[in-house]
């Protein structure tokens, strides 16, 4: 969430520049109103507490010297009245303060291009040349439906619409690309492999911003009076581990990644990509996470597409980076770079990666602080999250990049050593 004074002190100019890069229209008029009462009664209640206090040693006083107390005892119970009122009704004032925070979206950082949708995005580079192919290629369906690699009616049959079976050496691909992304996370690019939950507690989504506003995308569980949520991404688990911390600057930037089964309910997209793997209510992804201090942030942002970019150039699959505009951007975002991997069944480029720096968007929720080195006060963190990569929408890459004339799949070499040597699978 936004610093909350920047609706105190900075008001018109925040409601400015959201109404400018995300189309956000703020309530000028009612954070103003509720600001003022939170004012008046923060003040009433001030004087209110120093009046009993003042009543109260007047009451001591007056026992002493043997004098009757029954009037100032009967003002000091008003006035306890008065203040219990105040202390709920300022409670309530800041409450509905909350509930308008927790729905702004975060600022983008000014290197942002203004735009309302993916049609603005920048794009900053490509690598790779799409393969030219002497047949007709074959989608990742069409190629997964042999010898029942891929079944989506077995997954429907289990689930429901968008859940999928892999079989056989399918399922061993799959299997061998998030084991190789994991191991050039930590073996080469310094992450800390982490196996976390993927059944989280209500104030961890809350940290990252996945609740309130959007509960309708989480697939969720009730048992008896405790409810949990099933991640949409190891974001989630990663940066809650520093929810109510405070790091050592030393310690700084943490780097952290994690493969893990991912769940997302993809409400509003129904009708959007029904064939095959693209979307899905349950995938795998590897994701990175950064926590870094203020000053650090944007450097390692780009460090981390780097990361990202590298699992693609591994694998030999072109693919360019953009730079998203304010209105293709994620609520908690500052800034975003997503990459997307070519698919020849399309002829396009299809997103694969999202890269983030929230700056401390999330970290005030979360209250994760890193110690000033010199003054010993904490600061809140900055946060970055990144996929690396998601490993379906990657085999669907590799399938429709490497396919062959005859059905079958080559296999990358940087995947060879995880799949018993294998140089195809047919």
């Amino acid at each position: 969430m936004l610093d909350p004074a920047l609706l105190r002190s900075r008001l018109a100019e925040t409601a400015a520049r959201l109404k400018e890069t995300r189309g956000f229209t703020l309530d000028v008029g009612a954070v103003e109103a509720l600001e003022s009462r939170r004012k008046q009664l923060s003040t009433e209640t001030q004087e209110l507490q120093n009046l009993r206090n003042t009543r109260s040693k007047a009451i001591g006083q007056a026992k002493a010297k043997g004098e009757d107390v029954a009037a100032l005892m009967a003002e000091v119970a008003g006035i306890g009245d008065k203040l219990k009122a105040n202390e709920l009704a300022l409670a309530d004032v800041q409450a509905k303060l909350s509930d308008i925070a927790l729905l702004i979206p975060n600022i983008p950082h000014e290197s942002v291009p203004v735009g309302k949708d993916e049609s603005d995005n920048r794009e900053i580079s490509r690598w790779g040349t799409p393969r030219s192919f002497d047949f007709d290629v074959k989608d990742h369906v069409d190629l997964g439906e042999r010898h029942g690699w891929l079944d989506g009616e077995a997954g429907a049959k289990l689930s429901g619409a968008r859940f999928t079976v892999m079989r056989g050496q399918l399922a061993q691909l799959h299997r061998a690309l998030g084991q190789f992304m994991i191991d050039l996370h930590t073996r080469e690019h310094g992450y800390l492999e982490c196996n976390v939950p993927v059944l989280v507690n209500s104030d961890s989504m809350f940290g990252t911003t996945q609740l309130p506003k959007f509960e309708e995308d989480l697939f969720a569980t009730q048992v008896g009076d405790s409810r949990r949520y099933l991640i949409p991404t190891a974001e989630v688990s990663l940066t809650n581990l520093v929810r109510d911390t405070i790091q050592d600057a030393d310690a700084l930037p943490l780097r952290l990644a994690a493969h893990s089964l991912c769940f997302r309910a993809e409400a509003g997209s129904y009708g959007r990509d029904v064939r095959g793997m693209i979307r899905q209510h349950q995938f795998e992804k590897v994701e990175m996470v950064q926590v870094a201090r203020a000053g650090d942030s944007y450097a390692q942002l780009e460090e981390m597409v780097g990361h990202a970019e590298k699992v693609l150039q591994k694998l030999g699959l072109p693919y360019r980076k953009l730079l998203l505009c304010t209105g293709d951007m994620g609520f908690q975002s500052s800034k975003t770079y997503d990459l997307e991997v070519w698919l020849p069944s399309q002829q396009t480029y299809r997103e694969i990666s999202s890269c983030s720096n929230c700056e401390d968007f999330q970290s005030r929720r979360l209250q994760a602080r890193v110690r000033h080195p010199e003054t010993n006060k904490p600061e809140l963190v900055h946060t970055l999250n990144g996929s690396g990569l998601a490993v379906g929408r990657t085999m669907i890459a590799v399938m429709e990049n490497y396919q062959n004339a005859d059905g079958s799949i080559t296999v990358p070499e940087a995947l060879r050593p995880y799949m018993a040597s294998a140089e195809k699978i047919a």
